[in-house]
């Protein structure tokens, strides 16, 4: 199995999600993933958001807002009779996965919460969908004002293992509070919650980055991945507080503190400009944890390889 650095488009057409995650985790700690919104025009009319972030360097791509019983990508129009998905997989070369929401219906509000469409809820008849649409892997957390809670998290992790089954790559956690009242700051995250992720089925804990939420220090985020990995699970830190339309000088500071914390993979938001992070950001953070030479073969290497 070649290590993400490593990988080709063609490598990715090949993989499953188990052969995916170890191939992330023979990286050691220099994958690079991006978030980015569909549902929203792109920065630049001509081509999607997906499309521009993995020419600036991101191995892998996470799609926000995606609703999967009206699957459109801002930025690209695709024949009725073409999966969409299949086609941004052809245009970026990158593995492609979903955003899914566990919406807990009796949250406490810290504020006041947002309806979320059904497409983008993390509900059996979802899950079912998006695997039909061809999603190399499933990210399970929350939106800000959605009402996701780890509970609910739990119980989504568990039926998207059923519906993807043993080879599927499932991704669980929180970045920052979703407008849950006893799910915010340092309280985002406890021993109990991320076994609870564990044993559920999660292949991959998100949490959030040292100094994107308050109260996660950089010791904070070493002891819980430290953690997540004696369970044998992977670790991705998250930069999910609009933080990715930072200056560079905060982007190097937050992947630094990432990688001394341990991270496997290092997550950036999509709100640097709304629907992106900030382009240069991307590469900014990705040389940071891996170099130019590494970031520059991502950004260079063509679809056709």
């Amino acid at each position: 199995m070649k290590r993400i650095l490593d990988c080709t488009a063609s490598d990715f057409q090949n993989m499953n999600g188990q052969k995916l995650k170890q191939s992330i985790r023979a990286s050691e700690g220099r994958v690079m993933l991006s978030e980015v919104m569909t549902a929203v025009a792109p920065l630049y009319p001509s081509i999607s958001n997906a499309e521009l972030a993995a020419a600036f360097g991101a191995d892998l791509l996470l799609l926000n807002l995606f609703d999967v019983f009206n699957p459109i990508v801002e930025g690209y129009e695709c024949d009725e009779d073409q999966s969409i998905i299949q086609k941004v997989k052809e245009l970026t070369g990158r593995p492609v996965g979903l955003n899914l929401e566990p919406v807990d219906i009796r949250a406490q509000e810290i504020e006041k919460l947002d309806k979320v469409a059904k497409g983008r809820m993390a509900t059996e008849t979802s899950l079912k969908r998006a695997k039909e649409l061809g999603f190399d892997f499933v990210c399970l957390t929350g939106n800000p004002k959605t009402g996701v809670t780890n509970d609910e998290i739990v119980t989504a992790i568990k039926l998207t293992r059923k519906v993807f089954g043993e080879e599927g790559l499932i991704i669980a956690g929180k970045m920052h509070g979703a407008g849950v009242a006893d799910e915010t700051g340092s309280s985002i995250i406890s021993e109990s919650a991320l076994t609870s992720f564990i044993k559920a089925g999660a292949d991959i804990i998100l949490m959030p980055a040292p100094g994107t939420v308050p109260g996660i220090t950089l010791e904070t985020s070493e002891k819980y991945v430290r953690f997540v990995h004696s369970k044998g699970a992977l670790a991705m830190l998250t930069i999910g507080t609009s933080q990715e339309g930072a200056d560079e000088a905060t982007i190097r500071q937050i992947a630094l503190n990432s990688k001394m914390a341990g991270a496997d993979i290092y997550h950036i938001g999509d709100t640097g400009f709304y629907g992106i992070a900030v382009p240069e950001n991307i590469m900014t953070y990705s040389i940071a944890i891996r170099g130019r030479r590494h970031t520059y073969v991502r950004m260079a290497s063509s679809v056709n390889r």
